[in-house]
């Protein structure tokens, strides 16, 4: 146990210092073009405690914008994938710097020299994480991990987690439905053991035995344990207590979230009016049908409400009356709609729904009444995530599918409502920015058209 400390503290330390040395040098970088072609066009020229403010603020920047992205976890992470949110990181934070640039100038300098500049950024940190990322992966091999399961398939937990990391390896697995004398001695095999999607009572028993024994345990929560997640510890006697108040969203909190979704959805409107309205002239004159489409939704309270989109399917999609989930490939597609659902075009008329109060630009994704129904039929928690508005975006839309299963989704949104703040509000919608050119964020469900299936939790 004492060498796997150690190795996580070397896996820690050369994290941190990777991602100190790509700062230093976008930083570095970026200062030089502040000194070299930007501070003598300002009315005050900056000197040294100038240039030091500067390299404070675009530090601040980049590493907010790259813990959002997930830009600086080289090794935690795949390269490409990594390079993929650097990129964005770096471009993101680069814009930033050039307002400030503006303010500082009372006009607009030159952009090519930052852009010269950035450039250079993105490559050196493009191979720099790529090459201290096939460093880490030979240095420290994925940890050697035992699955424990009970509902589903071994072979998609596995495909699942082998996906996204390079950190884990499951090289064994066990049901939880074995005699425990048997887990047990599975468990003292391995000093890493994943838990997953396991009824509460046994995954506590499980629970325990690996706590004891001092091993690192990764679990799949269920519903409760991320309710339980937000809760306030009280202090009323000689016991610890935990409160889980009946609203997610305090009263102040919920004040200053609709400000800020009626100020920045009026900003949004009109930023975004010429490219809504280039995009309604080509859907109309690609088929000379209706350019918005209309569908009944829920939000907060189960409340009923008609979604705006642009329309991105055939007229009469649904003439059968029986509502489909859009699936891969799906005919009824058009060719426009195609692109403006993959640039997320599509939803840009839900600006005023979010206006008008029927949703907020951050919260669940508002289902319709036919789907919710049936959810509940299975997962009767499912309603939990009614408590708070539905959002343009949101925790599922983001780290889930347009596939992921409904009871993922129910808990993804449950974290959210329970860990909110206005920064984790700020924090996913920058997100959502990446997502958007991330392709397997967008897959459809079946070929069918069938969603992927309750499959819920059996210790919720």
């Amino acid at each position: 146990m004492r060498r796997t400390i150690r190795t996580d503290a070397l896996k820690r330390l050369y994290i941190l210092v990777t991602a100190f040395v790509m700062v230093t040098f976008e930083t570095a970088m970026v200062i030089y073009c502040l000194n070299r072609y930007y501070n003598p066009q300002f009315r005050t020229q900056l000197y040294f405690r100038g240039h030091v403010l500067m390299a404070l603020i675009y530090i601040a920047m980049i590493v907010f914008v790259g813990r959002v992205f997930g830009g600086l976890l080289i090794g935690l992470r795949k390269s490409g994938e990594v390079i993929f949110s650097q990129l964005f990181t770096v471009l993101f934070s680069n814009a930033a710097f050039y307002v400030l640039m503006v303010l500082q100038a009372f006009k607009f300098p030159n952009v090519f020299p930052l852009i010269r500049i950035t450039v250079i950024e993105l490559i050196v940190a493009f191979l720099w994480i790529w090459f201290m990322g096939e460093g880490f992966v030979r240095i420290f091999k994925p940890v050697s991990t035992l699955l424990i399961y009970q509902n589903g398939s071994v072979e998609e937990f596995k495909e699942r987690l082998e996906k996204k990391t390079d950190t884990l390896s499951v090289t064994d697995y066990i049901s939880a439905d074995e005699d425990f004398e048997t887990v047990k001695k599975k468990i003292d095999e391995f000093n890493t053991v994943m838990v997953w999607d396991i009824s509460s009572s046994k995954r506590n028993r499980i629970f325990k035995y690996c706590y004891e024994r001092s091993k690192r345990i990764y679990s799949v929560p269920n519903v409760t344990d991320i309710i339980f997640n937000g809760a306030r510890p009280v202090h009323l006697f000689d016991t610890p207590l935990l409160l889980t108040d009946a609203n997610p969203i305090q009263y102040e909190e919920r004040v200053i979230k609709r400000t800020f979704d009626i100020v920045f959805s009026i900003l949004l409107i009109i930023l975004l009016s010429p490219l809504m309205l280039l995009t309604a002239v080509i859907i109309k004159l690609s088929d000379g049908g209706p350019v918005l489409y209309r569908q009944i939704r829920c939000t907060k309270n189960m409340k009923e409400f008609k979604i705006l989109k642009f329309r991105s399917m055939i007229v009469d999609a649904e003439k059968s009356g029986v509502p489909r989930l859009a699936s891969k490939k799906d005919p009824r597609i058009t060719p426009v709609g195609s692109v403006i659902r993959k640039l997320r075009i599509d939803e840009l008329p839900q600006l005023f729904n979010v206006l008008k109060g029927e949703m907020s630009f951050v919260g669940p994704r508002p289902e319709r009444p036919e789907f919710i129904k049936k959810y509940i039929e299975e997962i009767p928690e499912f309603v939990y995530r009614t408590k708070i508005r539905a959002g343009i975006t949101g925790y599922a839309q983001l780290y889930g599918k347009y596939n992921t299963r409904p009871y993922d989704k129910l808990k993804f949104d449950l974290y959210y409502m329970e860990q909110y703040s206005l920064r984790l509000d700020v924090q996913l919608m920058l997100l959502t920015l990446k997502i958007i050119f991330t392709k397997e964020s967008t897959e459809g469900v079946k070929e069918d058209g069938t969603d992927p299936g309750i499959d819920s939790n059996t210790g919720s």
